[in-house]
Order: C-alpha cells, then sequence, then structure tokens
C-alpha cells in the first residue's frame, strides 16, 4: 500500500507560526466528575427549598393551588399533608438535571476557558469570563432543558402524596414520555427561551466569582491565579452567587410559569403581561383596603 498523500497528513506548522489550537484538548473529564457531585449533592440537601421556590413562583391565584403565607408555612403544610415524600417531590429530575447541568457546565466552561486562555501570559478579562460562562450555560441548557420541565411539572403536582388521583406524572421517565406524546418537542423544551436569558446567571456568577478571586489574590499581594483555602472558597462562591440570583431571578419565575401544567401562556411576553397586571390589581387591591 502507497503511503498517505500530503492532503491526508497533519500540516506541520511553518517557521513563527502558531500551532494550532483544539478546544478538545483542553477536556478534562474531572470537571465533568466535580461538577455533577456537587451539583447532586447540594441538589439532594436543598431540594424541599427548591419546591417551595417553584411554588411561590408560580403563585398566580388558581382555586387549585394551595395558599402559602411564607417560606415556613409552606414546608410545614406540605410535610403535615404528604410527609418527607411531599417535599422531595421532584428529586429525581432535580438531582439529574443539577448533576448533569453543573457538570456538563463546568465541562464545558472550563475548556472554552483554558481555549481562550492558550497562548496568553495575562488573566482573563471578566468580560472574556463572562462570555466563556455564557456559550457554557446555552449548551448545557439544549442538552437538559427537557429535564428541567419534569422537575417543574412534579413539583407542582399538588396533593400527590394525599389523593393518588391528582398525580398526573409517576416519575420522571413516565413525565418524559407523556409531556412528549401530548404536546411534542416543544412540550419538553417551554421555559427554553427565558432559560437562555437564564444562562446570564451561571455567567454573571462565574464572571463574579473570578473576578472576586484575582482581586482578592492582588489584596493578598499573591499571584492572581493562587489556589484559596475552603473557606475563601466558600466565601467567593457565596458572595458571587448571591450577586446572580438578585439580578436574574426574575427568569426563574418566566421559567417556571411556562413549564407549569395549571395554565397556558403564549410565550415570554404574556407570562410577563399577565404576571405585571396581577402585581398591580394586587398593590391597588391592597391600597384600597388601607
Amino acid at each position: 500500500m502507497g503511503t498517505a498523500g500530503p492532503a491526508c497528513a497533519a500540516r506541520e506548522p511553518l517557521p513563527g507560526e502558531p500551532p494550532a489550537r483544539s478546544l478538545l484538548r483542553h477536556v478534562r473529564l474531572e470537571n465533568l466528575a466535580a461538577g455533577m457531585s456537587g451539583g447532586v449533592l447540594s441538589t439532594l440537601a436543598l431540594h424541599p427549598l427548591d419546591l417551595v421556590k417553584i411554588r411561590f413562583a408560580v403563585s398566580d391565584g388558581l382555586e387549585l393551588r394551595p395558599k402559602y403565607n411564607g417560606i415556613l408555612h409552606c414546608m410545614t403544610t406540605v410535610w403535615k399533608h404528604e410527609g418527607l415524600r411531599g417535599l422531595y417531590q421532584g428529586v429525581t429530575p432535580n438531582m439529574v438535571g443539577a448533576g448533569a447541568s453543573w457538570g456538563l457546565y463546568f465541562f464545558f466552561y472550563n475548556a472554552i476557558k483554558a481555549y481562550k486562555k492558550e497562548g496568553k501570559m495575562e488573566s482573563l478579562s471578566a468580560s472574556e469570563h463572562l462570555v466563556s460562562a455564557a456559550k457554557a450555560g446555552a449548551m448545557t441548557l439544549c442538552i437538559t432543558n427537557p429535564i428541567w420541565v419534569t422537575k417543574t411539572r412534579l413539583v407542582l403536582q399538588y396533593n400527590a402524596g394525599v389523593d393518588p388521583s391528582k398525580r398526573q406524572y409517576r416519575g420522571m421517565f413516565d413525565a418524559l414520555i407523556k409531556i412528549y406524546k401530548t404536546e411534542g418537542i416543544r412540550g419538553l423544551y417551554k421555559g427554553f427561551v427565558p432559560g437562555l436569558f437564564g444562562t446570564s446567571h451561571g455567567a454573571l456568577q462565574f464572571m463574579a466569582y473570578e473576578d472576586l478571586k484575582e482581586r482578592y489574590n492582588k489584596y493578598r499581594n499573591r499571584v492572581s491565579d493562587t489556589k484559596l483555602n475552603t473557606v475563601e472558597y466558600i466565601m467567593m462562591a457565596a458572595i458571587s452567587k448571591i450577586f446572580a440570583v438578585v439580578a436574574t431571578y426574575p427568569y426563574q419565575v418566566v421559567r417556571a410559569r411556562l413549564q407549569d401544567q395549571h395554565n397556558t401562556y403564549s410565550g415570554v411576553f404574556d407570562v410577563i403581561r399577565r404576571t405585571w397586571s396581577k402585581f398591580h390589581r394586587l398593590k391597588n387591591n391592597i391600597v384600597m383596603a388601607s
């Protein structure tokens, strides 16, 4: 057999020419594993609070929805009626979704960041961290959106633990199949558009996180990429998370309402319009009552 021709061989870089760059060279499976394990463990511990958040986010006055006076009242009410199982409705897709999302997010984010940093001596700028995180978030959402739809649907099965007839979905895979059969691919990707806006949450969080680490190391007169201790990492992560949540929370309300099986909206702007008008009606009623 003859040797492969020049077209089949990898081209050697010319003298002075930078070597070809490849994103795949920066893929690290440990980033995927770290993100998945962290996402699963944190979700398992905090799922009841996520359930409360979604139930409050979709609260729109429908008669079928239980009325809660606050976080503790919601949790104690669900506990009294449905026990621990009620507080953990939707935990399977939440764990799968969180594990996959954080795993893929770290996987994509670190690969993109390393690709951008290749050949550079200086650290990436805040805007470069922002763009890298936004790209990673969008890629992750394309894969995980159906899982988040099933989580929302399962969380909003009110009193399913008390009355089995109110259980529309038996679990994550049952929800995926039923949503696909009745609503098609479009049903599995409800909330995708606000979810894309929601990638700014992770982008802002990682931008703030990287910037805080760099500023902190400069303040301590250390090299900008010096590793922090556990307490310092927790502090940076907490501050950046609070910043991202405050900046982007409204998108979570819009996404949850679009994914809700008990109400129908024509799209993102319909959710915003109806939510805003309801807020004004409630405000006017409070003013008149006082």
